[in-house]
């Protein structure tokens, strides 16, 4: 006879880890994985920056429903790609017309709360976009806020840690953005 447990699991770079520190092998009850995980929400969101004075500037919006500073982030959507989907949500959330300069340059992940349900556990791929223009008017923009920042200054204001951290590396590694940035800032000297 097997006693159903629960063992809080924890996604890290060695794979899934028992909250206690186990990886799962190293569990000797017989549990049903299946019944513990708790499926991770899959999200993109959009790193919209500029390089204003030879520094990099990240544009943050305002949650909906916290007010928090935050990325622009969704869901993925049928029929484009992640940096698309990316795109559509700067858009939607922020005004913001530019493009994304590249494959996935991060990931974070955060818990959604959510009315009258449990918070949702969700990864976001995070896709740098060098914003060309921003508009006045765009879908959401009577919900949000939207502000630029330095990116040090940025780090200071997200909740999530993994974001922080991504925006702490923007300018010592102008690569993450764009290949064409460090070309750039070595041509102007910076």
């Amino acid at each position: 006879m097997s006693i159903p447990i629960a063992i809080p699991l924890v996604a890290g770079p060695e794979g899934l880890t028992a909250g206690v520190g186990q990886t799962l092998e190293a569990i000797s009850a017989p549990v049903a994985v299946a019944k513990l995980c708790t499926p991770v929400a899959e999200q993109v969101g959009a790193l919209c920056w500029r390089l204003h004075k030879r520094r990099t500037q990240v544009l943050l919006v305002t949650s909906r429903d916290t007010g928090r500073w935050v990325l622009p982030k969704g869901w993925p959507i049928a029929g484009l790609t992640a940096e698309a989907a990316a795109a559509r949500e700067a858009w939607e959330e922020a005004g913001v017309l530019g493009k994304v300069t590249g494959p996935a340059i991060g990931r974070y992940c955060y818990d959604k709360t959510r009315p009258n349900a449990d918070a949702l556990p969700c990864c976001v791929d995070v896709f740098a976009l060098r914003v060309q223009s921003l508009k006045a008017a765009f879908p959401e923009h009577k919900e949000r806020r939207r502000k630029w920042f330095g990116s040090d200054d940025a780090a200071g204001l997200v909740a999530e840690a993994e974001l922080s951290a991504l925006m702490l590396r923007l300018d010592a590694d102008p690569a993450l953005l764009a290949p064409t940035v460090r070309a750039k800032r070595r041509k102007n000297g910076g």
